[in-house]
């Protein structure tokens, strides 16, 4: 009898046990969220879980940052002595100093050179007048064929001599290409060099290729110096160089800044900061984004216990905030919050 109740005691307490497991994995499993459409949808089970997943609601919006750039002093402008045609620049770099020297030199023989010209075109045109009358005087019996031949010789030689002439100044021409491709690969434009008053200082930076068409021509820039670690100055942006280094895709800028008080020196360093505007577009925060495989998704919340992933197209990030050019529309709300366990449950990892 007392074997018999201990059977039936251990039978109804497996059977009990049983029960109670079965019914705990009912439960664990009412818990799950479902994952439908291939991970596209995500169904919480209950209004507490969703509200983990914390959301914003997005809209269009103008978004403005500022680039910053390390950049160098490479000229200052100086008055030189009185009576000269040019100002005096200095340059930190040696080389381009030599290049604008010799383009100076090159231009000043230029101008010689046309000079000269002018003054054999003179010649020539006084020696074709009189080949001229000594042929006149020839045909009439009044001239001899020697003064003639003479004439013609001079002519010949008036010729050459400006041939020579012109042969200089088309040299003189190469070498001045040679000395402006020089400078403009430093980021100088010569005739703004050539022209630029005392007191003027120039600043080099490079800015990457993808920044260059968000930056002005003529718009103005904050520079902060190593030199005078709490002033602050303004600077006017005047040119971006027409060419880009190949290996580290960046271009130069210059800029220019009153130097009157000569307080800054060629060789000294710099920051250019550029505040720049993306314009109006839809953006979101950059903890919605994810990347698998090279595209970019982030989960919108529909009705209070679904998530639904969307790949979208982005732009730039401007600060915390990233543009989204496709994929999303005005009024969605996103989830800023849980974005890897709902990328987790969305990719199965």
């Amino acid at each position: 009898m007392k074997k018999h109740f201990i059977i039936c005691f251990l039978c109804s307490f497996f059977l009990l046990a049983c029960g109670a497991k079965e019914n705990k994995n009912v439960k664990k499993e009412n818990l799950l969220p479902q994952v439908k459409d291939n991970g596209k949808e995500i169904i919480f089970p209950s209004t507490q879980s969703a509200l983990f997943f914390e959301t914003e609601t997005i809209g269009s919006s103008s978004l403005n940052a500022e680039i910053s750039a390390p950049a160098k002093v490479s000229a200052t402008v100086v008055a030189s002595r009185e009576g000269a045609s040019q100002n005096i620049i200095l340059f930190e770099d040696a080389e381009l100093a030599t290049n604008y020297t010799s383009l100076i030199q090159h231009i000043q023989n230029i101008k010689q050179k046309g000079v000269i010209i002018q003054q054999k075109q003179a010649v020539i045109a006084r020696k074709k007048v009189e080949v001229n009358r000594f042929e006149d005087l020839l045909k009439n019996g009044a001239g001899t064929g020697k003064d003639l031949a003479n004439a013609q010789v001079d002519l010949l030689s008036a010729d050459t001599e400006l041939a020579l002439v012109q042969n200089d100044l088309a040299n003189e021409k190469t070498a001045i290409i040679e000395h402006e491709t020089k400078l403009k690969t430093g980021g100088f434009n010569p005739q703004v060099l050539l022209k630029a008053p005392a007191g003027k200082a120039f600043i080099i930076c490079d800015i990457p290729e993808n920044q260059i068409s968000k930056i002005k021509e003529g718009g103005t820039c904050i520079l902060q110096f190593t030199a005078f670690p709490n002033e602050k100055f303004t600077g006017k942006i005047e040119d971006v160089a027409d060419m880009i280094d190949q290996s580290t895709r960046m271009m130069k800028l210059r800029v220019s800044l009153n130097n009157t008080s000569q307080k800054l020196k060629a060789g000294m360093f710099a920051t250019v900061s550029f505040g720049v505007s993306e314009g109006k577009n839809i953006n979101i925060n950059k903890n919605s984004l994810i990347t698998v495989q090279g595209k970019n998704y982030v989960f919108i919340k529909n009705g209070a216990l679904t998530f639904e992933r969307k790949e979208i197209a982005i732009g730039n990030q401007i600060g915390d905030r990233i543009i989204v050019f496709s994929g999303l529309s005005n009024g969605v709300a996103v989830a800023t919050k849980g974005v890897m366990q709902l990328k987790g449950l969305s990719f199965g990892y």
